[in-house]
């Protein structure tokens, strides 16, 4: 099977190029910026530079992207020219070279504002049920490129999945307040129970997507770390996360403890993945659980793909108020 990557060059992108090349699996990766993991340097905007990376392709992994923290740096034109046009591009060539599946690489940032409840509310129980309100460019892009999808499974009947991913990059949170109270471990630690992915569970999300697109046709999945927490958890959740905690894993506080760690007061939404378990057959293996696992053991909770890649950054410039500007 030839499968092409687009973003190779970013997190996600050399991520699947790493796994895609130790098998038996042609690829190539494509990406505007070069890299060990890039065959072809190219924008994904560009018609004719799709056609040719097209040519022969059984399966199409759409990673590329301009993400969030470029909301604040680039254009909203540019965010319509990659995110929209360029998945146009992909999908438009990707039916002309009867490619077998097309996997689209989404974000529950998409949820945008359904992510978070009202005051006084319970935590948001995020399924793929809820309906995104986006809440900048990004979002509203991201969402744009998903029913582009949906639309040429209809009228083409090219095979198409989306993935919608919770945060798996390595870098520093962007919120100040949390990167004051908090050491980073601490914080994506803290997420793997709501809104955290590890790069090799992504990574395995969409490897069985390529198989599984051409019996499923359609569809959209969460693609974050399994939580421990159920739907009654969810009122305490907002007000006494700890005390949620306490019941689940009666050790944890031992443990954090002993790092100096803490938990959040309030946890706002939890992930849902259990449709992507079920329909993919998905089996994510880094959970909260793991964590504490490593934690124990005095080891990186990270997996040993997330730690080959490390960090990449999002700009070629350094901005005193955080790893990027937020708009």
């Amino acid at each position: 099977m030839k499968i092409l990557v687009t973003g190779s060059s970013g997190h996600l992108g050399e991520a699947l190029m790493r796994r895609l090349r130790d098998s038996n699996h042609e690829t190539v990766g494509i990406d505007i910026l070069p890299s060990a993991y890039t065959d072809a340097v190219g924008s994904i905007a560009d018609r004719d530079f799709v056609r040719h990376c097209m040519r022969g392709v059984d399966a199409v992994l759409h990673a590329a992207t301009l993400h969030k923290p470029h909301v604040a740096t680039h254009a909203r034109q540019d965010f319509i020219d990659t995110n929209i046009s360029g998945t146009l591009n992909l999908l438009e060539e990707a039916v002309a070279a009867k490619a077998k599946s097309f996997i689209y690489t989404s974000t529950t940032s998409a949820f945008g504002d359904a992510l978070t409840p009202p005051p006084g509310a319970p935590a948001a129980w995020i399924t793929e049920d809820v309906v995104p309100i986006p809440k900048n460019i990004y979002g509203v892009t991201k969402v744009a490129a998903e029913n582009l999808c949906q639309l040429f499974r209809r009228k083409f009947g090219l095979p198409c999945l989306v993935l919608r991913t919770s945060r798996f990059f390595p870098e520093a949170d962007d919120n100040k307040e949390m990167r004051d109270r908090f050491v980073d471990a601490n914080i994506k630690a803290n997420e793997f129970l709501y809104r955290r992915v590890d790069v090799a569970d992504i990574v395995d999300a969409h490897l069985l997507a390529i198989d599984k697109a051409p019996q499923l046709g359609f569809g959209r999945y969460i693609i974050s770390a399994t939580t421990p927490f159920a739907r009654a958890d969810l009122a305490e959740l907002r007000n006494d996360a700890s005390g949620v905690l306490h019941r689940l894993f009666p050790d944890y506080a031992d443990e954090y403890a002993r790092h100096g760690w803490h938990m959040f007061d309030s946890i706002d939404r939890v992930y849902v993945n259990e449709l992507a378990r079920r329909e993919l057959g998905w089996e994510p293996r880094y959970d909260f659980a793991y964590v504490l696992d490593r934690l124990r053991a005095n080891e990186d909770f990270r997996s040993p793909l997330a730690q080959a890649i490390g960090a990449k950054g999002y700009h070629e410039e350094v901005f005193e108020e955080g790893p990027f500007p937020v708009d």
